[in-house]
């Protein structure tokens, strides 16, 4: 449950410092806004004059046979219905038009402010709450502008105005028919805490909902591999119970609730009758008053019920804008400095000075690593799964900060350079590819300005991927579906690769770029990347000792601390970690026997002395 409680927390009814912050988003559009409720005002008094005109029609001119007076009476009242309608369609309007700014203002800034976080908060935070308040709860909000706020004032001038007019008209009558009220406000608080809970277990059995679908639509490879659909089925029909449940407590209530109003109003409107025939019978009373405090009994219960549901709006805004603004709250925790260092060229010189890194507290990943890069100069690093290669890429992007220590690009530390230089100046191609629903021209050079087609084609050629995408219906300009689903593992690859050349960094990164790519493929690639990797500061993070041979330096990483550094050849002499890898990748081509003990996860075994046991 703890899952899901940021899901069923309610919050209070009404919260002034969070009501104070939403009205911010008013702000650009106030005088739409006071102008709306100035028409909602003038609209709410014109539902007024309808009874009013009814009881001069019945008393001046029905009751005394003036059919002259009667037209005018009718044609004032056609009038005054006309130039409510053109009021009420102006102000709903302007409403809604000021509501879906409001979104799209709230929107930009929610997303805004995500790209600026760090990937630490994407890591604790699952992707769907993200979405959902960006969604849902911006949707509840444009609720509370458009149907909660600005239309309070309608019923709020509709229900006095009626009060006034019926004292006015009648004191003695109009207390009779509001002696349903403390019955009609009893029965709002029962209905108030009622729908609360119920609201409660329908949002609860949403959040359950949607994690389900998106767990098992990520996974439905994985569900339909192991012939697991029956079972998720039943676990969603248990979830789906539940919303049902939930959502059938709540239209009970309902169900319960507005028919008491209709009830009272009628209580209400049977008094009248009682009360105000016997006072027209007497002469105390005028027909055209009785059918006029009729018309106002049955007005004056729909703006409560109204207000009732205004109650659950503003509830439900108030907890949506608290997620929200909690979510704005957050702040990022990597950002440019205020006063960045600006260093001139980027030539690709990188150090690691005695970094210490835990993505955890406690739980240290990186121990002490220190190590030189000179531009164009291509290393390795290799180790165990786990060990810390690619937190050492991580690092250097500055997706997180070190704990101690520091990190130099071109002697600069990347904490006081600007974000944008730092990360243009570095291109990560990794094992799992991401693609977007584009073309593959927008893919690779990912609407950059500066890149133009002739770039991305010679890209595409460099790595061999013009090959694949020559032979597709249009060619550069083919869509590719979500995630690249319509290409296979070896082509958003190679994509990859052509993305990472097109935007011509001074720093390379392989991290395990070509163990999803078959040997054929990696075989073409090989030879381009040779040749490209002169030209660069070139880190690649590989488990195929076959790509990194020719490395200039191979570091071997171990539990989070460099435990042999050299060549390919200088590491086999040292016959030490590096050398046992060696060995399990190629015994069979070698012919060497070996003693392995504990299993791995990829079926090969491994050695204690690989462990530095």
């Amino acid at each position: 449950m703890n899952a899901f409680h940021e899901e069923e927390s309610l919050g209070k009814i009404y919260d002034h410092r969070l009501a104070r912050r939403l009205l911010q988003y008013l702000r650009p559009y106030r005088w739409i806004v006071f102008l709306s409720v100035v028409l909602l005002t003038i609209a709410s008094s014109f539902r007024l004059i309808g009874p009013l005109l009814t009881e001069i029609a019945i008393d001046d001119h029905i009751q005394k046979g003036d059919t002259a007076g009667l037209g005018r009476i009718a044609l004032l009242y056609l009038g005054v219905l006309l130039l409510q309608f053109v009021i009420s369609f102006a102000q709903t309007y302007m409403t809604n038009w000021t509501g879906q700014k409001i979104m799209l203002d709230m929107r930009m800034e929610i997303f805004s402010h995500i790209q600026r976080l760090d990937l630490s908060f994407f890591d604790r935070t699952p992707a769907g709450r993200i979405i959902t308040r960006m969604t849902t709860d911006v949707d509840v909000l444009n609720e509370l502008f458009t149907s909660g706020v600005v239309n309070i004032f309608g019923d709020l001038v509709s229900l006095f105005g009626i009060v006034i007019l019926m004292l006015w008209l009648d004191w003695r009558l109009a207390l009779v028919c509001l002696a349903v009220i403390p019955l009609l406000f009893a029965a709002t608080m029962v209905f108030k805490h009622k729908v609360r809970g119920s609201y409660r277990r329908v949002r609860t059995a949403i959040a359950r909902i949607n994690a389900f679908l998106q767990e098992t639509i990520t996974g439905m490879s994985v569900v339909q591999i192991f012939v697991q659909e029956r079972r998720k089925a039943r676990e969603f029909d248990e979830r789906n119970r539940e919303h049902l449940e939930a959502n059938l407590a709540s239209i009970f209530y309902y169900a319960v609730y507005y028919p008491i109003v209709d009830i009272l109003g009628a209580v209400s409107i049977a008094l009248i009758i009682w009360y105000g025939g016997l006072q027209s019978i007497q002469g105390a009373l005028t027909l055209g008053i009785l059918v006029a405090f009729i018309q106002y009994a049955e007005r004056f219960y729909k703006p409560i019920s109204d207000l009732s549901e205004k109650f659950n709006i503003l509830q439900s805004a108030m907890a949506s804008s608290e997620r929200i603004f909690g979510l704005l709250a957050t702040p990022p925790v990597i950002e440019s400095p205020r006063n960045p260092a600006r260093p001139g060229q980027i030539e690709g010189a990188i150090e690691f000075r005695r970094v210490h890194f835990s993505y955890k507290p406690g739980v240290p990943v990186l121990r002490d690593i220190s190590f030189r890069v000179s531009p164009g100069e291509k290393i390795a690093i290799v180790g165990a799964t786990g060990s810390g290669k690619s937190t050492l890429i991580n690092l250097l992007c500055r997706f997180y900060d070190v704990d101690d220590g520091e990190i130099l690009l071109d002697g600069v530390d990347v904490r006081k350079m600007k974000l944008d230089q730092l990360r243009r100046s570095v291109a990560v191609v990794l094992q799992d590819v991401f693609l977007f629903s584009a073309s593959i021209e927008e893919n690779v050079g990912l609407w950059a300005h500066s890149i133009g087609r002739h770039r991305i084609e010679e890209a595409a050629r460099q790595v061999h991927a013009d090959r694949f995408v020559r032979r597709l219906p249009n060619q550069y300009a083919t869509r590719v579906s979500e995630r690249g689903s319509s290409l296979s593992v070896g082509q958003r690859q190679l994509l990859s690769f052509a993305r990472a050349l097109a935007h011509q960094p001074r720093i390379l990164i392989l991290d395990e770029a070509t163990s999803s790519v078959d040997t054929e493929t990696e075989l073409l690639i090989q030879d381009a990347l040779n040749r490209l990797m002169e030209h660069h500061t070139s880190v690649i993070i590989a488990h195929r000792l076959s790509t990194i041979q020719k490395c200039d330096r191979i570091i071997v990483l171990h539990k989070g601390e460099i435990r042999e550094e050299g060549t390919h050849s200088e590491l086999l002499r040292k016959r030490g970690i590096y050398y046992k890898l060696y060995q399990l990748q190629y015994k069979d081509q070698l012919g060497i026997p070996l003693e392995m003990d504990e299993p791995t996860v990829s079926g090969a075994r491994r050695s204690s002395v690989e462990l530095g046991e």
